[in-house]
């Protein structure tokens, strides 16, 4: 397993592996990971590949904990060097071992797609939609605010979602509730940039079902673009019935492996939220 000590080294190999990322970016992802409450009994890191002491192969993980009693865990950052290839699947064995866990990979490099269906991994999703979520009808009675750590929603808020959208706000996040009538809804979007960076969006991270976003998609879309952000992203299997926008088949496709299939709209604690996307 990957332990505090191996950070400096592990920065170097992962700068190697994905250059796109620069070395500031894995010497905070790898501190976030270190520091992050982990459930107990798990990896907090990850795990690498080591050769005369040296890492030669990492992989990162998040393991989060879901509702009382499931445990996911977000794969990430899958790297070998080329003259230890040979090895790199005993690596994500090892990784994978655990039956009661969910893994789930939401940013696999294209080239990886049929090595991963190979170790057993499934798409729970086929794409992404951008939408224009303000161009949706209005919902009576509906009115969306920034989630107050400090107010009381009674029973409309778990303690559970209270605390989600409270460590993703403090993570850049935008977490919102839609109020109607005495019920609060929670969701949470994440600052992006689309159309090679041109464009600033919102990328959908968590509620409740997809059904919940499509209810109030109007007055969420309309709070996003008062915001600066007409346009968000969300994954999707196929376009989503009254949202206007357009569906991008194969972009951001995500796999999972183990005893439940992950929902869409929930990408809580993943990469992109405490890595930075």
């Amino acid at each position: 397993m990957i332990a505090e000590a191996d950070a400096p080294a592990l920065v170097r190999l992962l700068a190697k592996g994905f250059p796109e990322r620069t070395a500031d970016y894995w010497s905070h992802a790898l501190e976030t990971l270190a520091h992050r409450d982990a459930p107990e009994g798990y990896p907090r890191m990850g795990y690498l590949l080591e050769h005369d002491g040296a890492p030669v192969g990492v992989i990162l993980m998040i393991f989060t904990r879901v509702g009382a009693d499931k445990i996911r865990c977000n794969i990430s950052s899958w790297y070998v060097e080329d003259a230890y290839r040979g090895y790199a699947s005993l690596l994500i064995a090892a990784a994978v071992r655990l039956k009661d866990v969910t893994y789930i990979n939401t940013s696999p490099a294209p080239h990886t797609w049929r090595v991963i269906e190979a170790q057993g991994f499934r798409r729970y999703c086929n794409g992404q939609m951008l939408a224009i979520p303000a161009l949706a009808p209005w919902t009576a009675n509906a009115r969306v605010k920034i989630f107050d750590a400090d107010r009381d929603y009674g029973g409309s808020l778990s303690s559970q979602e209270c605390a989600l959208l409270v460590a993703h706000a403090e993570r850049g996040c935008l977490s919102l509730i839609v109020h109607e009538k005495r019920e609060a809804h929670p969701f949470v979007f994440l600052p992006r940039r689309v159309l090679k960076g041109l464009v600033p969006t919102q990328q959908m991270i968590y509620c409740r079902s997809l059904a919940d976003f499509q209810r109030f998609a109007g007055p969420l879309g309309r709070e996003l673009l008062r915001r600066g952000h007409p346009t968000l992203l969300l994954d999707a299997t196929e376009k989503i019935p009254g949202l206007f926008g357009i569906y991008l088949h194969d972009r951001g496709p995500k796999y999972f492996k183990g005893p439940e299939r992950p929902r869409l709209g929930d990408l809580a604690f993943s990469e992109s939220v405490l890595f930075g996307p």
